[in-house]
Formats: structure tokens, sequence, C-alpha cells
């Protein structure tokens, strides 16, 4: 079981335009509707490939009910918390092209009691849980604290803890230390680090810097570029062939979700993370990927790659 926690979840509505034009009538060619947040995505990419897993996030407003009935129409498992405030809807414009442009609501407020709701939520599903995984923004009210209790109440239970989210949060948590598998993207990094990062080798050093602070591996997402995962001791590179996106949204939750379903060699389990965030770019809006879109063989692991290597090369 894998239990995904989104403080902050959403309602995404994504349109398809042949081109967009600001500042003039855009007519859509489709429209997509899905249970979002990085957490959500997380658990239904899993449930889309037979991994036990259950979403903990808030709900509130009248997205709220939509938001669990569109998890129970995919059979997504479940546990909604119930707040006083209204959980947002985020809008996604994709062209012909594939470019992307996102606009995300701030979300709720959050007040302590709302905040011990969630926690205690998590703690009901610990029983046999191999990871909790704590993805996405904060909502208002809610400080780095958090994610931190998050972390220790998972290590309280012997479950591994993954964090995908930014900002002030994730530097937070990795300081606190305990974090089995992070999943940064490059410029996520940096700002980490407070330097910039060109090259293999500058992200190899930068992630076992947040390594050094008492956590296990970063998962550094590349975008077109692949990913690289390394450990204290290991660094490994993926990617395949160039491909046109459909939808990069959702991308980095579908790759962390891959990570988090299989065990195994960390190679092999880089290699199923960058195959399915491979497949979740061609696919519309965020929808993720299913086993009949996955295509692990076209993806190529390189182990210990030129550290001297622009990352725009690989």
């Amino acid at each position: 079981m894998i239990v995904t926690v989104t403080p902050n979840p959403s309602v995404d509505r994504a349109y398809d335009l042949e081109t967009l034009e600001v500042g003039e009538v855009n007519r859509a060619l489709r429209t997509h509707l899905d249970a979002g947040g990085k957490g959500i995505n997380v658990s239904r990419g899993l449930n889309q490939n037979g991994v036990a897993t259950i979403a903990v996030f808030p709900i509130g407003g009248p997205d709220g009910p939509l938001l669990v009935s569109e998890l129970e129409a995919v059979g997504v498992a479940s546990h909604p918390v119930r707040i006083a405030g209204t959980i947002r809807s985020n809008i996604t414009l994709v062209d012909a092209e594939g470019d992307t442009t996102k606009i995300n609501a701030p979300g709720p407020v959050l007040d302590a009691a709302e905040q011990d709701a969630i926690l205690a939520a998590v703690a009901e599903h610990l029983d046999g849980a191999r990871y909790v995984v704590a993805a996405g923004s904060l909502p208002s009210g809610v400080t780095p604290d958090f994610v931190i209790r998050m972390g220790r109440l998972a290590a309280s239970r012997g479950v591994a803890f993954a964090l995908d989210t930014s900002g002030e949060p994730l530097e937070a948590a990795l300081r606190a230390g305990g974090c089995a598998i992070a999943k940064p993207n490059d410029l996520e990094l940096a700002e980490l680090v407070g330097r910039e990062l060109l090259t293999v080798g500058e992200v190899r050093d930068a992630a076992r810097e947040i390594i050094s602070w008492g956590n296990d591996a970063v998962l550094v997402s590349l975008g077109a570029h692949g990913a690289l995962l390394v450990t204290a001791t290991g660094c490994w590179w993926a990617g395949g062939d160039p491909i046109t996106p459909v939808s990069t949204v959702g991308a980095g939750d579908s790759t962390l979700a891959g990570y988090l379903s299989v065990d195994g060699p960390e190679p092999e389990r880089l290699r199923t993370a960058v195959a399915w965030g491979r497949a979740a770019v061609q696919l519309p809006g965020t929808e993720v990927p299913r086993p009949e879109h996955l295509d692990v063989a076209a993806v190529r692991v390189v182990d210990d790659p030129n550290p001297s290597l622009a990352l725009k090369e690989l």
C-alpha cells in the first residue's frame, strides 16, 4: 500500500486549443476534467497500474464532492477530510504544439485542527504501508512543519517517506532528514543548494549535498532530458529518444509513481520512472499512463554518467 497526501488538491480542467491567442476569445477543441493535485496524480497512476494506494486530502466547497466522485469513477481509494474552506480548481491550456499554460488557484486556508485531522487520517492507513508520499504545494495556514510532522509520523511506524514539493517546505523537510526519496526538478534542486546547475556532475553533487542532510536518494527530473537518480554511492541517468509532448502537466507525478511502483535495483526503478513520465507527456490533460502506454524498453540507463556533460546535451 502506498499512501499519498495532497494538502492542496484541485479539480483540474484542461482545454486543448489550436493556438492560444492572448486577449482574444479562444475556442477549445476538447476539454478534460480530472481529480488533481500531485499526490492524487501519484495515486491515480499507481491505481491504473495495479498498485495498491489510497489518497488522503482535504475537501470543501462545491468541487469537493466532484473530486471524490472523479476518483471513485476510476477506482482510486480515498480518504477525504472535511474542511471549512473551498478546494481549488486549476486551469490548463494546451495548444497544438504542446505548449502548456497553467493557472493554479491558491486553495483554501487550513487551520490547526484541520491539519491534525489530515495527519490522523494518514495514521489510519500506515499498517502495512510501504510509502507515505507528501506531494504538492501547501495551502494557506500550513507551515513547512506540517510536512516534517508527516515524515516523522511515517518514520514512527517504519514506513518510508517520499517527498515531492518545492520551496521552503521542500528545504525544511529535507534538512530535517529521514526522506527515502525526494523528487525535485533541476531548478528546484538548484534553489535548494543556492547555485546554478548546468552539468551532470553539478546535479550529482547537489543531490549528494541533500543526501548528506540525512536523506537516502534524490530523483531529479530533467524534463525532456530524462532524469538522474542519485544515492550516496551511485548515480544513474535515464532517458530516451525525443518525443513530441501532448501535455506535460502531471508528468513528474507519473515519474514518481513509476519509481514507487517497483522494488529492485535502483537502475531499474529509474528506468520504470522515466518510462512512466515519457508516457504521461504523450497523453492529454493530466491523464495518467496505463500499462499499454508504457515502453520501458525504449528507456536507456547509464551508470555513472559523464559528470562534465551539460544537461542540455543529455
